[in-house]
C-alpha cells in the first residue's frame, strides 16, 4: 500500500474545499442582469412613449439597482433580484390569466427559469 492510502484509510470523507478567495460571476447571472436591465429598459420606453404611468421609473430604478448588484456579487443583489424576478412573474402570471395576453407566457417562462436559477447553490456560494 502507498502511502497516500495509508493515510485516508479509516477516513472516507473527502475533505471539504475550501471557497475560492475572489468569486467569479456566472454566466446565468450575466444573463440574468442582462434580463434585468432588459425590462428596466422596456420600462422606461413605455414611461417615455407615455404608454406606462410614471410611476413604473421607480420599478425601473429597482430593476437597475437588482442587476448592478449581482453583477458585483453582493448579497443584497442578489435578493432583489430574486424579488424582481418573483414580482415580474407574479405580474406576468397576472396579465396571462387576467386579460389573456398570451405574449406573456415568454416572460413568465423565463421570469420562472431565472428564479429556479438563482436559488440553486452554486449561485449562492458566489454572492458575498
Amino acid at each position: 500500500m502507498s502511502d497516500s492510502s495509508r493515510s485516508n484509510s479509516g477516513n472516507d470523507i473527502a475533505p471539504k474545499q475550501a471557497p475560492a478567495a475572489h468569486a467569479s460571476l456566472l454566466p446565468g447571472m450575466a444573463i440574468v442582469c442582462l434580463w434585468m436591465l432588459g425590462q428596466c429598459a422596456l420600462g422606461l420606453m413605455g414611461v417615455i412613449t407615455h404608454h406606462l404611468p410614471p410611476v413604473v421609473m421607480l420599478i425601473c430604478v429597482a430593476f437597475a439597482v437588482a442587476a448592478n448588484g449581482l453583477l458585483k456579487l453582493r448579497r443584497w443583489g442578489w435578493a432583489l433580484t430574486l424579488a424582481a424576478v418573483f414580482l415580474s412573474l407574479c405580474y406576468g402570471c397576472f396579465m396571462l390569466f387576467h386579460f389573456h395576453q398570451g405574449p406573456m407566457i415568454v416572460m413568465v417562462a423565463v421570469n420562472l427559469i431565472f428564479f429556479l436559477y438563482l436559488i440553486r447553490p452554486e449561485v449562492l456560494e458566489r454572492v458575498k
